[in-house]
């Protein structure tokens, strides 16, 4: 007999789950509350600018071996571009000089024995350096294991983990700080080479999986919002819409892929993070340089990534909090200039649009980190997904793309037992 399972929500974390679920033959129910799926990973039309952009530059890896499974599995891996190298260049806006981070094709982290191919003015020692990071544990600050100063920090460490942490390193959890460079620079330029969703998260990690699950015969209901769970005998029974509400049969199940706040009020005593950081986004419509590269670390500015995109010049600023109300024009300019030196383009300020997502990530601190639940909860057939709960990962696409597997594991395992 056909199991069926019940997923509330419609992020990343959430089709994940159902995707894997769906191609496992289980009848599959996606409830939404909102009217669009993707949570914090979609794309949508710009007035602005008058094109179609993503609420957010996320990027990826080749070394993001869960969200790159999911990619496959609905299809649009080969929507996922980058150069054939990890090879990322940077400049420094504050003595314009400019220098190319290659990390080659090694699985290894051979790049740190060339010279050539590492951060100007670092050496292996500084490298080294770096090692406290990986066995370090979750309790632990990064500025208690690692030295946060000087050329390398300053040019690679803390452009990554203040992107991959989003907040200001020193401060961040050690143990996710570790497995960032685990999974990054000691893993070779393998695991490093850079993956952009060209035309738009939406097209690349969204639709297609919409698409894959009503084929397979799912449901995906939107403005269908999770009010209450009845359970009984330590499990869920009843899922209650508000207009209306469905019985949950023995041998179902529920995945809730919702963010932390919502999760909380659906399991009174759950914890979960409650302290969050932004991030902000800056879209300008600008015809990029011919030899514009995908993506260009930029130190010593307001801006911290920026991307190239067919039509669009497109900027990343982690831990933005302190520009969440920063009047939009002034915000639109500060950053404008800045591209126009990392860029090296010219002009009046273009149609653009800012993008602040107030809550973008859980603040990756230790204290925040170890409020991180596991999938598992104390009702037999409910599960968590989310990139909130424990992944072991800071709050990124593979993390989200992790959790929805995790919890579509525990799905499949109840029906083991």
């Amino acid at each position: 007999m056909q199991k069926t399972v019940h997923i509330i929500g419609a992020g990343i974390s959430g089709l994940s789950a159902a995707v894997r679920l769906a191609n496992a033959n289980y009848k599959v129910h996606v409830h939404e509350a909102t009217q669009q799926a993707g949570g914090r990973c979609r794309s949508y039309f710009d007035a602005a600018t008058n094109l179609t952009i993503d609420n957010g530059n996320h990027l990826l890896l080749s070394g993001n071996r869960h969200a790159l499974a999911y990619a496959r599995s609905i299809g649009t891996d080969a929507g996922l571009v980058g150069p054939k190298l990890a090879q990322f260049p940077f400049v420094d806006l504050s003595t314009g000089q400019r220098w190319l981070l290659d990390l080659g094709d090694s699985r290894l982290p051979l790049w740190v024995l060339d010279e050539s191919r590492r951060v100007p003015d670092t050496g292996l020692a500084d490298y080294l350096g770096l090692m406290p990071l990986i066995w370090s544990g979750k309790d632990r600050l990064v500025k208690d294991a690692i030295r946060c100063d000087g050329t390398l920090y300053r040019r690679l460490v803390q452009p990554l983990l203040l992107a991959a942490l989003n907040l200001d390193p020193p401060e961040g959890s050690a143990g996710l700080a570790g497995a960032v460079v685990r999974e990054t620079l000691l893993a070779g330029g393998q695991a490093c080479r850079p993956l952009i969703a060209r035309d738009g998260l939406s097209a690349v990690l969204v639709e297609p999986a919409i698409k894959l699950l009503q084929d397979k015969g799912a449901s995906v209901r939107f403005s269908h919002e999770l009010r209450e769970l009845a359970t009984s005998r330590g499990q869920v029974t009843e899922l209650n819409f508000g207009d209306d509400s469905i019985a949950i049969a023995p041998g179902d199940a529920v995945v809730v892929a919702v963010p932390p706040r919502s999760a909380a009020s659906l399991l009174p005593g759950l914890k979960t993070p409650t302290k969050f950081r932004a991030i902000v986004n800056a879209h300008f419509r600008f015809d990029p340089p011919r030899d514009a590269p995908p993506i260009l670390g930029v130190v010593g500015g307001l801006v911290e990534w920026l991307f190239a995109f067919p039509q669009r010049l497109s900027v990343t600023i982690s831990n933005g909090d302190r520009l969440v109300d920063m009047p939009r024009e002034e915000l639109a300019q500060a950053i404008w200039r800045d591209v126009c030196k990392a860029g090296s383009v010219a002009g009046e300020l273009p149609p653009w649009q800012i993008v602040r997502e107030r809550r973008a990530t859980f603040e990756a601190t230790p204290e925040q980190n170890a409020l991180r639940p596991g999938a598992a909860t104390g009702l037999k057939n409910l599960f968590l997904a989310g990139d909130w709960t424990d992944t072991g990962l800071p709050a990124t696409i593979e993390g989200s793309v992790r959790s929805g597997d995790r919890a579509a594991d525990h799905v499949l395992a109840m029906s083991q037992v």
